[in-house]
């Protein structure tokens, strides 16, 4: 009888257990943990005597990024498209470059159809990018993520606990500790207990205490957990005046609803445009440091004609096209979060072999029978006045702005819209989303 095993936790995280057939069930799982707070590992820089990462922008690995940087972001917005089938009329909430480099982690450890598979559901193909190419991208792709920034918090981490009685590939422990900074524990997970207090105090470490007792069953079985987290925490580069925040505003939610929000009000110069063909305003704010967000809106009734066309291409024609400009903006203050059981989505994506008897995850143990059963994911964000939640920042005093004339444009987020949240050097979308109801956590 086939059993399987689902974790969850209010923080958010991705879940994906493996099945042993045999009379006493092996369980592998993997954890992928998506805050908007406090999770902390550190990119060894260049010449460091570490000696994790040689260098992050060499010209060939900046070409690498760019390639990558397409087809993740093709990988997002496929992904995005499912979410709304899944939960048509709601907020949507994850973290694409987690998800990627959680499935491309995995894929190490896989091979034949089933690794092509995975693969090709991340929108990758063989013939054009070799595997070699594809994982030191993503070992690029962390370096430049993580790699250390003033007045911006941004990383991603890995752990990998591995039981006494599993003897992994010597090359799979190598690999992913060289391209994915990988830090490896020997974990005894027949002694239950110790060994949730031990999964359980690295990541309330990693996450500053904002995620205790994450693991609260653990089936003695296990063979292998992995956890893979991200974190953001930045600060506007131009904050807004909470002392010109609107304590409600009306938000039109669909033609019936209405509901009420706090909504930030700033004159400012931003990069803006109108896409004429799509039918909507894209308005770019920038963090402090290597992010940026992109909001978009479109005009009434179009925003399913926007998500259908979405791609790297659009974003890359976007990019060109932003001018910058005075804006008299208005932006809702709000937290968004949002759980998916990505089993069914990845299913429907191509990745069947890896749910199948037959699977093939020899790249990872001598061991057979492996394969996939569930994952989940859920991400949080808060966005105000200055920027993310909980950034430790000096209180900011603005000088009244003067008098400009009345011919800039209004830009006012009051009905729903797309946010995207972006890695400056890498292009890589760290959050992507729908706020449909502002006041929906």
């Amino acid at each position: 009888m086939e059993r399987y095993f689902f974790l969850r936790d209010a923080s958010g995280f991705l879940g994906i257990c493996y099945y042993l057939p045999s009379k006493m069930s092996l369980f592998l799982y993997l954890i992928l943990l998506v805050l908007g707070l406090h999770v902390t590992i550190h990119c060894a820089p260049p010449n460091s005597s570490e000696g994790k990462v040689t260098t992050c922008h060499s010209p060939q690995q900046n070409a690498t990024l760019y390639k990558m940087s397409s087809i993740n972001a093709d990988f997002a917005f496929n992904l995005y498209r499912r979410f709304t089938l899944e939960t048509p009329d709601r907020n949507i909430f994850f973290s694409p470059v987690s998800i990627s480099t959680a499935l491309a982690m995995l894929s190490f450890g896989s091979c034949s159809s089933t690794q092509t598979q995975i693969l090709e559901v991340l929108g990758f193909n063989l013939t054009d990018t070799p595997l070699a190419e594809i994982q030191h991208g993503f070992q690029h792709l962390i370096c430049s993520v993580n790699f250390p920034k003033k007045e911006l918090e941004l990383q991603m981490g890995n752990a990998l606990f591995i039981g006494k009685q599993l003897k992994p590939l010597a090359k799979f422990l190598d690999d992913v500790k060289t391209l994915y900074e990988t830090d490896v524990f020997s974990t005894d997970f027949s002694d239950v207990s110790t060994a949730k207090q031990e999964i359980n105090s690295y990541v309330e470490k990693q996450t500053k205490g904002d995620v205790v007792g994450l693991i609260q069953d653990l089936n003695p079985n296990t063979i292998m957990v992995l956890v893979n987290y991200i974190h953001l925490k930045a600060q506007w580069a131009k904050p807004f005046d909470p002392s010109k925040t609107e304590d409600r505003s009306s938000f039109l939610v669909d033609k019936t609803t209405m509901v009420q929000v706090p909504m930030m009000h700033q004159v400012e110069q931003y990069y803006h445009l109108v896409d004429m063909e799509l039918n909507c305003t894209v308005l770019q704010m920038d963090y402090s440091k290597n992010a940026l967000a992109l909001f978009v809106l479109p005009k009434q009734g179009q925003m399913e004609w926007i998500e259908a066309a979405m791609s790297s291409k659009i974003l890359k024609k976007w990019n060109r096209l932003l001018q910058k400009g005075w804006v008299d903006l208005f932006v809702p203050k709000f937290s968004i979060s949002a759980t998916y059981d990505l089993g069914a989505m990845l299913l429907k994506m191509g990745m069947q072999d890896a749910y199948e008897e037959d699977a093939n995850f020899s790249g990872l143990t001598e061991d057979n029978g492996l394969k996939l059963s569930s994952a989940a994911h859920k991400a949080v964000l808060h966005i105000g006045e200055k920027g993310t939640e909980a950034v430790a920042v000096p209180e900011v005093r603005l000088l009244d702005q003067p008098e400009k004339p009345l011919l800039h444009p209004i830009i006012r987020f009051d009905r729903s819209f797309m946010l995207m949240i972006l890695e400056k050097s890498t292009r890589s979308i760290l959050f992507l989303g729908k706020v449909v109801d502002p006041t929906e956590m």
